[in-house]
């Protein structure tokens, strides 16, 4: 059975999303990007809402931008090699390949995803984790918590959500970036 996994980038304070200007990442750092291409290459498939697809998008056309460092080609493989699923009642067509649009989040389909997975699937954005959060479908937490506090704005965890975690994982990157991989229990 895979494992259903939520991960993003955050601010020190929790916020994948700050109110006004930029959480800062540390992601751009090749350091960290390798790290992340090694942790997500295994993973089958992309649940993503309307707006987190929107970003992620441009690894279908990555490779043809000129001077494209190795760690930057191979995550644009990694990811062009993954099944995608777009969560959306307003976009009209997807311009990526080996990805399909769901009109609504079926909570009961991602469980049968997961049962019938040889690989690992990835929930991305904090609006359509917080439904998978809420069915109790995810498995992994990986936090990608960066040097910025930012005061509000989008909140990694949803509001009124309780959880107990494990830490199984955690690395901090010379950037100043702090992953920490946590299992519910």
């Amino acid at each position: 059975m895979a494992k259903l996994i939520y991960s993003m980038i955050t601010s020190l304070d929790g916020y994948t999303k700050a109110a006004e200007g930029d959480i800062g990442t540390g992601a751009e750092d090749q350091e960290v990007h390798t790290f992340i291409n090694d942790l997500f290459r295994p993973v089958g498939t992309y649940l993503y809402g309307r707006r987190m697809y929107e970003t992620m998008v441009y690894w279908e056309t990555a490779h043809a931008e000129p001077d494209q460092p190795p760690h930057v080609l191979q995550y644009t493989r990694d990811w062009q090699a993954a099944e995608k699923i777009v969560y959306s009642t307003t976009l009209e067509s997807v311009s990526s390949a080996k990805t399909r649009i769901e009109r609504t989040f079926d909570p009961d389909a991602v469980r049968k995803l997961k049962a019938e997975s040889d690989h690992d699937l990835t929930v991305d954005g904090p609006n359509l984790a917080a439904q998978a959060i809420a069915a109790g479908l995810v498995d992994e937490y990986h936090l990608f918590i960066t040097t910025s506090v930012v005061g509000g704005g989008k909140r990694f965890f949803p509001d009124g959500v309780r959880l107990d975690l494990e830490l199984v994982e955690e690395r901090a990157f010379g950037s100043g970036l702090i992953y920490a991989r946590y299992r519910t229990r």
